[in-house]
Order: structure tokens, then C-alpha cells, then sequence
């Protein structure tokens, strides 16, 4: 009779073991899945605002090149204000529209823009370090989005993670893969 409750209580010290394991696995994964919402709205603001000093940064610009970066940045403002269902195709498009503006901003501003006078010359360096800024920060918001996509990513691989069903619902999580660098023009 002893040996059957010995054996009763390591099951239930091996399954309370257990539980506490998945338990903590599936609150770090919904951690990690609130880490990367956040990351990619705030990725979002960035490459709104990267879009936003875009048509600032026109104003520098010859009237042509003007043009095609105003166009180009129109549309990556009208797709950030479509709702996003968390799918590869929506986001496919706007990686696309966001890399069209990249190459936009590195056909304009491939070498440093004049202004024009005096007072062109500080609008230009004003508009030119605000389209900077923007194009930083969107590096980096891609770089902190990625970073937290890889790890939900990681933690969802694991056996246990899908054996268990741990992730319960929540779309996968898809790294964003932008050309966000900077080009030489914008003097950084």
C-alpha cells in the first residue's frame, strides 16, 4: 500500500512540475506575442512619419523628382491607414510600398539636394535632418520589431510549444524586411 502512494505522490509532484512548466511557457509566449504588437505599431508610427517627411523633404526637390517621391509617398500613407489583417499578403503589400519609397528616397536624395539662397539652404538642411531622423528611426524600429518577431518565433518552434497548443490563437509572427537604409544625400 505504501509503494502505490509513493508512486501517487510523484505523479502528482511530476504533473504539478508539469503544469508550472507550461503555465510560464505559455505566459512568456504572450508575452512575447504583446512585445511584438507593440513593436510593430511602433514600427508603423515610424514608417509613417518616414512617409510624412518625405513630402516635406519635396520642397528641395526638382519638380519631377518631386512628384514621383510625393506619389510614392501618398500610397505608403494610404496603406498605412488600411486595416491591417495580420496576414503574409497585406503585409507583402506593405513592404512593398514601404521598398518603393526607399528607392524613391535613394534615387532623390542620392546626392545632397541644393536649396537654393540662404533661406533654401536652412529649409533644406531643416527638412533634409527631419527626413534623417525619420529614415533612423525607422532602422531602428525594424530592427526592434525583427528582434522580437525572431524570439516569439524561437519559443513557438519548440516541440512542447505545438504540441501543447500554447499559442492558442495568435497569428504567426512575420519578421518585416525593408530596405531602410539611409542614403548618402541626406549627409548621415
Amino acid at each position: 500500500m505504501q509503494g502505490a502512494l509513493g508512486w501517487v505522490a510523484v505523479a502528482v509532484a511530476v504533473a504539478f512540475v508539469l503544469a508550472w512548466y507550461l503555465s510560464s511557457l505559455a505566459s512568456r509566449l504572450d508575452r512575447l506575442h504583446t512585445r511584438v504588437e507593440s513593436a510593430k505599431a511602433a514600427l508603423d508610427t515610424q514608417l509613417v512619419r518616414r512617409a510624412a517627411a518625405c513630402l516635406d523633404a519635396v520642397v528641395v526637390l526638382d519638380p519631377a523628382t518631386a512628384l514621383l517621391v510625393a506619389d510614392v509617398a501618398g500610397e505608403v500613407l494610404a496603406a498605412g491607414e488600411r486595416p491591417t489583417v495580420v496576414g503574409a499578403a497585406d503585409l507583402g503589400d506593405r513592404e512593398e510600398a514601404e521598398n518603393a519609397l526607399s528607392r524613391a528616397i535613394q534615387i532623390a536624395f542620392a546626392q545632397s539636394p541644393d536649396g537654393g539662397g540662404t533661406a533654401g539652404a536652412v529649409l533644406s538642411a531643416e527638412v533634409l535632418t527631419g527626413l534623417a531622423r525619420a529614415c533612423e528611426r525607422v532602422q531602428l524600429a525594424r530592427r526592434f520589431h525583427n528582434d522580437a518577431v525572431a524570439q516569439a518565433q524561437r519559443v513557438r518552434r519548440k516541440r512542447v510549444v505545438r504540441w501543447a497548443r500554447l499559442a492558442g490563437t495568435a497569428s504567426y509572427p512575420v519578421m518585416f524586411e525593408i530596405d531602410d537604409s539611409i542614403p548618402p544625400g541626406l549627409g548621415r
